[in-house]
């Protein structure tokens, strides 16, 4: 299938490894120039050497948090240095701590405000204007199943990723003239860090072993066994396409089937 990306240029936030190098990799597939962004330095050089030798595309890197809203106009800035356009946009941060409404103090909601919500805003506030001249653009949010049914020790992410839902939407209905979709992917259960050291808590909690922390969530899951970030890539490889441009303001999770609600 042509997706029509080929010489695209896409910014992938959060992408040195997990899901965000996962996406960066089905876009250099595809033939795109590519900025990837992480806060260490050795490992984001190391995925984009990988990438360049596994694929032969454009791959920039830029040493950025995206908590700092000047990291994120370098990153944007690196690409229009570079590419001179963004076309696609992929925002992804890696998640706030595990714990419970009272585990945590006012700096605690601020940091994971800024982390998950204000990184995608800023990046979106960047390449609107790009988006809008050219009039063609793509932007995906990587948010979590939790946005859809909430996971009951991850209130700091239960709560801030529902408010970029909100933005996407609204956004999504302002921006449509221009030939712009906006849409949310949710992961279940895939196999990253995050997940891993989600795992190493209930496994302390629960006095069991890491493995069997994931043969039980497994067994939640309808195709019985845990997502794997190029499930979630190959959709987003998608939503940036051609193919589907009539597609925008929605929130798809790619979860194996274990949410249970109907709509």
């Amino acid at each position: 299938m042509n997706f029509g990306l080929k010489g695209k240029v896409a910014v992938v936030a959060a992408s040195s490894k997990g899901l965000g190098k996962a996406v960066a990799f089905e876009f250099a597939k595809e033939g795109m120039n590519i900025v990837i962004c992480a806060r260490t330095e050795e490992t984001l050089k190391r995925t984009a050497e990988e990438i360049r030798n596994a694929t032969g595309a454009n791959v920039e890197y830029v040493v950025a948090d995206v908590k700092n809203a000047d990291d994120i106009k370098k990153v944007v800035k690196t690409a229009i240095d570079k590419f001179g356009t963004v076309h696609v946009l992929v925002n992804n941060a890696g998640g706030p701590p595990a714990g419970y409404f009272m585990d945590f103090k006012d700096d605690d909601w601020y940091d994971a405000f800024t982390l998950n919500f204000m990184s995608a805003v800023r990046f979106i506030r960047e390449v609107l204007p790009y988006m809008q001249k050219q009039r063609w653009g793509r932007i995906i949010n990587i948010t979590s199943i939790s946005v859809k049914q909430p996971i009951d020790n991850l209130i700091l992410s239960n709560s801030i990723r529902l408010a970029i839902i909100g933005m996407a939407k609204t956004l999504s209905n302002q921006v449509g003239e221009y030939n712009i979709t906006i849409n949310n992917v949710c992961p279940g259960i895939t196999l990253t860090d995050r997940v891993r050291n989600l795992a190493e808590i209930t496994a302390k909690q629960k006095k069991i072993s890491v493995d069997n922390v994931f043969e039980q969530w497994a067994k939640e899951i309808p195709m019985r066994r845990i997502g794997q970030p190029s499930d979630l890539a190959a959709l987003i490889t998608f939503l940036a396409s051609e193919r589907a441009s009539f597609i925008t303001g929605t929130t798809i999770q790619v979860d194996g089937g274990q949410i249970k609600f109907v709509l």
